[in-house]
């Protein structure tokens, strides 16, 4: 009898290399003189999903995400202005960001009112914009966004502990292994690998990271701009993440008794260390929805 060959955490399983196999189309839109970069996936027209990423991140994170949700609809996930391959801007706000996430839904072919889900600043976007557009959003998902607070990537750039002043790297290799996620938290070794491989550019001199520094020099989303929304809402928890109960119960509560769910043994990047409770979440609370 042949033993079967151990297992091996760093070895990519097939669900995984599936999805990062499956083609993805680029597209771009310019929103208020900057050019928007975005990746889709699934066929044009219908019901959408419109990714959005968190403080200093990117499209590619949802790269292993977006296509197990592509099933009968369009999925886009979006570089936000200052992040990723969009260009930047003098300044940023959460109201610009928002305009970014409808342009994109449109520009993808996503021809009815898209469903919008953000991680962490991108919920604080995703919010925002259901707050401004109301019905030109069929749904808003929030994924350990804590509104009442600032992200951890805004706290340690106030506290000058990370996404300061952009460093460059003599290599490629140099700069894929400073990267680490903030806060940091265990991660499948090939997701992480891909993340950040897709974090940084070739610059004068070496190698650096894509994000803008000046991203978190912008208004909070504060408890008092959370009101009852014109299109269904729901929050998602990581158990191990920044989103406290008491928190969520906040948010609950001023956005009208919505669903919040909570991923099992998922630190604050859910999509690094859970990522199919997090679609398995997603499939569910769509299918209810639907």
């Amino acid at each position: 009898m042949i033993s079967p060959a151990p297992f091996d955490p760093a070895q990519p399983p097939s669900w995984f290399t599936a999805a990062m196999g499956t083609p993805a189309e680029q597209g771009a839109t310019v929103v208020d003189g900057a050019t928007i970069a975005y990746r889709a996936w699934g066929g044009r027209g219908s019901g959408g999903i419109v990714l959005v990423h968190g403080g200093a991140a990117h499209s590619r994170w949802w790269d292993h995400i977006a296509p197990l949700l592509a099933s009968g609809r369009r999925v886009a996930a979006l570089d936000l202005s200052g992040h990723g391959d969009s260009e930047r801007r003098d300044g940023y706000s959460l109201d610009l960001w928002a305009r970014e996430v409808l342009a994109v839904a449109v520009d993808a072919g996503i021809d009815t009112p898209p469903i919008v889900i953000g991680h962490s600043m991108g919920g604080f976007v995703t919010l925002r914009a259901a707050g401004l557009y109301g019905s030109r959003i069929a749904g808003a998902v929030t994924i350990d966004s804590p509104v009442r607070d600032i992200t951890p990537e805004e706290h340690a750039a106030r506290e000058q502990r990370a996404f300061g002043p952009l460093r460059v790297y003599p290599s490629r290799e140099a700069a894929i292994a400073r990267f680490h996620p903030i806060p940091d938290q265990p991660a499948l070794p090939y997701i992480l690998a891909h993340v950040a491989s897709t974090s940084i550019r070739a610059v004068a001199g070496g190698w650096s990271w894509k994000f803008d520094p000046h991203i978190f020099a912008r208004l909070q989303l504060t408890p008092a701009l959370l009101t009852r929304l014109d299109c269904r809402v729901a929050l998602f928890r990581a158990e191990h993440g920044i989103l406290s109960p008491q928190i969520s119960e906040v948010m609950y509560d001023r956005l009208g008794r919505v669903p919040a769910i909570e991923i099992p043994a998922a630190g604050h990047h859910v999509m690094l260390d859970q990522p199919i409770a997090l679609v398995t979440g997603i499939r569910t609370l769509l299918s209810d929805w639907d």
